[in-house]
């Protein structure tokens, strides 16, 4: 938000705005919505300055920008042009009860494009906003937009309501992954310029030009991912004898310069997008799946961490130092679970030396494992993995479960993490805030009406949450009672201040491990590259701003998710609206106002439903129900309660 935009409602001087904000300024003074006093521009008491909210059912409030006061409700034909995000000006309409209020001027849209689908109204062809859910006039011919083929997609700009972009037909369902990256303004190609730049750095790495790094090439390190991974962010290897454990991260950083095209790219981007079929990388290919991605049995630079633990698996010594490796094998999830339970099932010489260090390392964990959760929580997130066809059609789900494979790279990259986190005074922290009062307090409300207690003045929320846990497995439904819990709790986020994360228990914790996919990560290689090589200039350069970016960062892991849920909730109501009509096993997940509920079906499960019902439904009750409709443009799901 730009900063003159909170000063109008005292009052700025017109010395102080910037010369691409003067147009802004004369045209609200032409219409008298400001006032001019002795070279002050002030707001006139009649309008008020705010972000606009709009709701589902269309009405919109305008939440006040530099002043204390209840928000104003915005009726639906009186929005104008406004949408969700948008800095309004809005006209206070006088009434008896609540202040309402009129949008006369957009001060600055929250998005340069609109997406909408052509539907017909009456005998004219409009457009419906996906985000806002209203209907606009698109500034083109009806002559022309009744020539474009059924719910058509469309990218009009913000300002004119022009059509930028056909994006496809709602009745193709290869059109989804467009669609969920353009609501949130993502894009997959990258420019020309950081392509060449991707390709210069070749495929291959001479070791001959890094004689400073630590040489690492003899250790028998091996990478462990999901089987459709493709870059490969971290690899490991313990050392048995003298309790050394080494975490190898892609160096990421020797190929990505501040200010480069490929820089500019990933920072804009900021995360990696995953659809169930294909990934949306930050860094072009030729690095993400190529010079920096981990593979086997090839050179590769990585910034690496050795942690030495003490017999009771304490850390005693963290260095870090930038290294070169060469993997040696790259497992699967599924194939570490069938190794550490069945070694005798090496492929090789080389799996059979690998083991050697990885099964005493799964002990290891085990006991790092069990020590977190003494401090910190073990909540179930179980995660919906979608099978597609060649259509993108889906196919069926499944729930993907913790193993003991995923549990022994989390606790190495945990504790590489919590290194990275104690080297910076001032630094990119992970944080993760207590619950605040409140919340906990609508939790145990909720939770009591299905026989689960735990005190609301609790001193010690992780004793109160494992109480909980407790109960709820005796019940059987902890799995969905942690689903409470992860709400009940504020949001992890990046900053520059170390205030711990509370969900895991550390006083200190960064995010290390992911630079191919995460830019945080990547910011946090430069400062600590710096830190390491002594270089007080760079690290004063680089932490210039520094929670400025990591207020922008949390910005876009939010928006990379929301765009991968959007599209995960679209492949389910476009499978609902083939199965209208037909009956479901389900979950109550939330029973105020309009149920929700979970679809439970053996092939398909995870998908939200909006219940339609006769009658209460507890919380966590088993129903079963039939779909009565589905919008793939809203993405909801109404069943009826059989």
């Amino acid at each position: 938000m730009k900063e003159y935009i909170k000063e109008l409602v005292k009052g700025i001087n017109k010395d102080k705005i910037e010369k691409e904000d003067e147009n802004n300024i004369k045209k609200l003074l032409k219409i008298g919505i400001l006032k001019e006093k002795q070279g002050i521009c002030k707001l006139n008491k009649k309008y008020k300055i705010g972000i606009v909210d709009i709701s589902k059912s269309g009405i919109g409030f305008l939440s006040l920008i530099g002043e204390e006061g209840r928000d104003i409700l915005i009726e639906a034909d009186k929005l104008a042009t406004a949408s969700n995000g948008d800095i309004a000006i809005v006209k206070k309409i006088e009434r008896s009860g609540r202040t309402k209020g009129e949008v006369v001027f957009i001060l600055e849209r929250a998005s340069e494009n609109r997406i909408v689908v052509t539907k017909k109204v009456g005998n004219k062809i409009k457009g419906f906003d996906i985000k806002t859910k209203q209907f606009i006039d698109i500034a083109e011919t009806q002559k022309s937009l009744k020539k474009l083929p059924s719910e058509t997609i469309l990218k009009i700009d913000s300002y004119q309501n022009r059509v930028l972009e056909v994006i496809g037909v709602l009745s193709d369902p290869k059109v989804d992954e467009k669609l969920s990256l353009a609501l949130f303004n993502k894009r997959e190609e990258f420019s020309k310029e950081a392509i060449r730049e991707a390709e210069s750095f070749g495929d291959e790495v001479d070791a001959s030009l890094y004689p400073d790094r630590v040489d690492l090439r003899d250790l028998n390190f091996c990478t462990i991912d999901p089987v459709t991974a493709k870059d490969f962010d971290d690899a490991i290897y313990y050392d048995v004898e003298k309790r050394e454990l080494y975490v190898a991260i892609a160096d990421v950083s020797e190929y990505v310069f501040e200010l480069g095209a490929i820089d500019r790219e990933a920072k804009e981007r900021g995360f990696s997008i995953y659809f169930p079929h294909k990934a949306i990388p930050m860094l072009p290919k030729n690095l993400s799946e190529n010079i920096c991605s981990l593979k086997p049995n090839v050179d590769r630079l990585a910034f690496c961490f050795k942690i030495t633990l003490d017999k009771n698996c304490e850390v005693v010594k963290e260095e870090l130092f930038e290294a070169i490796i060469n993997s040696k094998r790259r497992f699967n999830y599924d194939e570490v679970d069938i190794l550490l339970k069945n070694p005798e099932k090496a492929k090789d010489e080389i799996e059979r030396e690998i083991l050697k260090s990885l099964i005493p390392l799964s002990k290891v964990t085990k006991e790092l494992y069990q020590k977190r959760i003494k401090n910190g929580f073990d909540l179930e997130s179980d995660e919906v993995r979608m099978e597609l066809d060649e259509k993108t059609n889906l196919i069926s789900t499944k729930i993907e479960k913790e193993t003991p494979s995923h549990k022994l790279i989390e606790d190495c990259m945990l504790l590489a993490n919590r290194a990275s986190a104690k080297i910076l005074d001032n630094g990119i922290y992970r944080i993760h805030d207590r619950p605040k009062e409140d919340k906990i307090f609508n939790l145990l409300s909720t939770l009591s009406e299905i026989g689960i207690y735990g005190k609301v003045n609790h001193t010690n929320i992780y004793k109160l949450f494992v109480e909980i846990q407790q109960q709820a497995d005796r019940l059987n439904i902890r799995n969905y009672c942690d689903r409470l819990l992860i709400q009940s709790q504020q949001s992890a986020c990046y900053s520059s201040e170390n205030i711990g994360h509370f969900g895991l228990g550390f006083k200190e914790y960064s995010h290390f491990t992911s630079p191919i996919r995460r830019y945080s990560d990547l910011l946090l290689h430069r400062l600590l590259k710096a830190k390491i090589r002594d270089d007080n200039r760079r690290l004063k350069y680089l932490s210039k701003d520094i929670q400025q970016k990591c207020d922008e960062i949390s910005k876009l892991e939010r928006e990379a998710m929301r765009v991968e849920w959007d599209y995960l909730d679209r492949k389910f109501a476009r499978w609902a609206k083939e199965h209208i009509g037909e009956t479901f096993k389900a979950i109550v997940v939330d029973n105020k106002r309009t149920p929700i509920a979970i679809l439970k079906d053996e092939k398909v499960e995870g998908a939200r439903l909006f219940v339609l019902t006769y009658r209460e439904l507890d919380l966590f009750e088993n129903i079963e129900v039939e779909i009565s409709d589905s919008d793939i443009i809203t993405r909801e799901i109404i069943v009826k309660l059989v």
